[in-house]
């Protein structure tokens, strides 16, 4: 099994859709087996410039996190597919174990 991370900001849209609404979608219709969206408290990617969503006064967006889980081949189809249309972001792939 393999678990996908991707990293976004929220304030980021693919074709006039909120990432995450994009992402999550996108999951659902290559039948990955499961996926979580999670909000971050703060953050920085290329930028090095932090983000605190949470503080008073602040105005950034929070940075958002999708993993998902499935099959290797399935999430290594995925993640091409995915590549197709989406070029820039950062996306981390790990061998996981579900336990029954």
């Amino acid at each position: 099994m393999k678990q996908a991370s991707i990293f976004f900001d929220k304030d980021k849209y693919f074709n006039d859709k909120p990432m995450g609404d994009f992402l999550m979608e996108f999951l659902v219709d290559h039948k990955v087996i499961g996926a979580t969206i999670f909000r971050g408290e703060a953050g920085f990617g290329e930028s090095q410039q932090i983000k605190r969503p949470g503080q008073l006064f602040s105005f950034d967006d929070p940075p958002m996190l999708i993993t998902f889980v499935d099959e290797d081949a399935k999430v290594n189809t995925v993640l091409t597919e995915l590549r197709k249309k989406i070029k820039s972001g950062f996306i981390v792939v790990n061998q996981v174990e579900i336990w029954k």
